[in-house]
């Protein structure tokens, strides 16, 4: 299988290292302006994953995707739009995208498949790839599951039969709108249980995945999905890679912002924080920890007083609707 990926940031280098070891034609597609692109073609390794010499590098788009079965899109989930426009200038009949991000496009609050299915149009399937797991241990060895989701069942049945391993067990998804919506939305969860951890409050992280994982379902139900798909590996189960791993970039980046502190990788929640607000608008979807957690970041409450503010809320049922 000829499989491109578009995306060379530390996931997407480890996506393209793994199909390949699984027995894949890969092509890794960069910017030609990015200068750690031209360094990871020249040296064949980011400092963590090293390709063997069957993997091909390319900043030619048009190049990269003509020969593809396969486009695997692993970018800032705010720069999709752009990326799709680009492709939607060239044939793609025949081939199948697969999205390995999280998040949800600010100002339309629309799922990432949604944004690829306007700029692509229906005909070109489109499957979300999520779940847990840190490049780190994967490289060690450390198997993990994930699950891939399409609207389209035979997509999902064909990505995942190409795509398994002894080091990644997947998933059939059945509910692509609580697959996007609780896999984004755990990396706004993710800053909070690091907020927790810069304010020396982590004994609440437990309450923090129980709440959490309560009004995602919530919200994935106010949106048509199947409210549990929240319990599942897109969400609940990504917790221990979200808000406790070291490699985390969602916690840690809340946990220095607690402490006033800089972290200058990217933290997908943080844009994710912004554009679930916006939807719970639209749906009238009442997400407390998310409110808080977009109001410390964009309105500059300060984190202990937006966790006290959380406590102070109306008593309510654990379940209620």
């Amino acid at each position: 299988m000829n499989i491109t990926v578009i995306g060379s940031g530390r996931w997407g280098c480890f996506i393209a290292w793994y199909l390949n070891k699984i027995g894949h034609h890969v092509t890794v597609c960069g910017r030609p302006d990015s200068e750690n692109f031209k360094v990871l073609a020249k040296l064949r390794t980011n400092g963590t994953v090293k390709f063997d010499k069957h993997v091909l590098f390319t900043d030619d788009m048009a190049l990269a995707t003509a020969e593809c079965n396969i486009i695997v899109v692993s970018i800032n989930s705010q720069g999709l739009r752009c990326l799709m426009q680009q492709l939607s200038e060239f044939d793609m009949s025949g081939k199948t995208v697969v999205l390995c991000m999280k998040g949800l496009e600010i100002g339309s609050g629309l799922r990432l498949s949604q944004v690829t299915a306007q700029c692509l149009g229906d005909s070109v399937p489109v499957a979300v790839w999520v779940g847990p797991g840190h490049v780190q241990q994967f490289l060690k060895g450390v198997p993990n599951c994930m699950v891939i989701d399409s609207q389209n069942e035979a997509v999902t049945d064909f990505l995942i039969k190409q795509f398994s391993s002894e080091l990644i067990r997947f998933y059939y998804g059945r509910d692509i709108i609580g697959s996007e919506i609780g896999a984004a939305s755990k990396n706004v969860i993710g800053i909070a249980a690091g907020i927790l951890d810069g304010l020396s409050l982590s004994s609440l992280k437990g309450a923090l995945m129980s709440r959490g994982t309560r009004e995602i379902a919530r919200l994935i139900h106010d949106l048509g999905g199947n409210e549990l798909s929240a319990y599942g590996l897109c969400h609940l189960g990504d917790y221990e890679a979200t808000l406790f791993s070291e490699f985390s970039h969602n916690r840690k980046y809340g946990q220095m912002y607690a402490k006033g502190e800089h972290f200058d990788k990217l933290a997908e929640g943080y844009y994710t924080a912004k554009a679930i607000i916006d939807l719970a608008k639209m749906q009238k979807t009442d997400l407390p920890i998310c409110r808080a957690v977009y109001d410390t970041l964009y309105n500059g409450i300060p984190p202990q007083k937006a966790v006290d503010s959380l406590f102070s809320r109306q008593l309510k049922d654990e379940f209620y609707i």
